[in-house]
């Protein structure tokens, strides 16, 4: 099962930059997107053509037009969605769905956390958020699940090129590391971080602005979580980096990952 989590900065600009052509090449059976910024109308729209729109969708829209979104995209049996985070309705951060593959029934959740802004209620929104977070992966650890997407949280130095200057910053902050140290403490797994071990990187999110790109000055913010029974068959997870500064069709790079089902079926849960 090929999972792929990626930020696309709206779909429909996504579209026009080659994004959903690229996505569609790595043959995914999952596409969990964030910041899709589009209305149930305009995502269709977006998807005409491509070989992504055969395949069924759940998507969170947010009340505000333009703004925010997540989906998930799969080529598998939807079983059931829900965009419903225990007191955050229609603000298109989360959505939450069951996908039968092979006969194994997964649960899929995209999400996306807002940037945030020290010392503000910004700040405050997102820890809230965060909250509401931690306590619906804690029903779901225990799960064949994977919780991805942009946390915009840089977890430990090794998620950032310039650490340094980004103390006392939103989404370097050790209030909102926290979070992710529990998920990991409670058997959550980030799954490219197990896999590349304690080094810089691999970053997934550039400034559009200056060298930030080709200096590869960049932040790893974008994760795929998996419970232990799905961590135990990930393979391989990579970065969909572009060649060039001129071939990002996003800010955000995907996050790529193969889980071995028939593995999970021998091992058991």
């Amino acid at each position: 099962m090929r999972v792929i989590t990626a930020n696309v900065n709206g779909i429909r600009a996504a579209r026009r930059r080659g994004g959903l052509e690229w996505l569609a090449q790595q043959e995914p059976d999952v596409v969990a997107m964030q910041e899709v910024r589009a209305s149930a109308k305009q995502f269709a729209t977006a998807l005409n053509g491509s070989a992504l729109a055969e395949y069924e969708l759940a998507h969170a829209e947010s009340a505000a037009a333009g703004r925010e979104g997540v989906a998930i995209l799969t080529k598998h049996a939807l079983a059931s969605s829900s965009s419903v985070i225990d007191g955050f309705d229609e603000i298109g951060r989360w959505v939450e769905a069951d996908v039968v593959v092979g006969g194994r029934t997964v649960t899929i959740a995209s999400v996306y956390v807002h940037t945030g802004e020290a010392g503000t209620d910004k700040q405050v929104a997102k820890y809230a958020f965060l909250d509401a977070l931690e306590a619906r992966m804690a029903q779901l650890v225990n799960r064949p699940a994977l919780v991805m997407g942009d946390f915009n949280v840089a977890h430990t130095a090794n998620d950032l090129k310039n650490w340094k200057g980004n103390r006392g910053k939103a989404g370097f902050l050790e209030d909102e590391q926290a979070y992710l140290t529990r998920l990991t403490q409670n058997g959550w797994v980030d799954v490219v971080r197990a896999h590349h071990g304690d080094v810089p990187g691999p970053y997934s999110w550039w400034s559009w602005r200056g060298k930030a790109f080709d200096n590869d000055s960049g932040w790893r913010i974008d994760y795929q979580f998996a419970s232990p029974a799905l961590a135990a068959v990930a393979r391989e997870p990579w970065i969909g980096r572009a060649a060039a500064y001129d071939q990002r069709w996003s800010d955000h790079s995907a996050v790529v990952v193969d889980y071995d089902l028939a593995a999970l079926e021998t091992t058991g849960e």
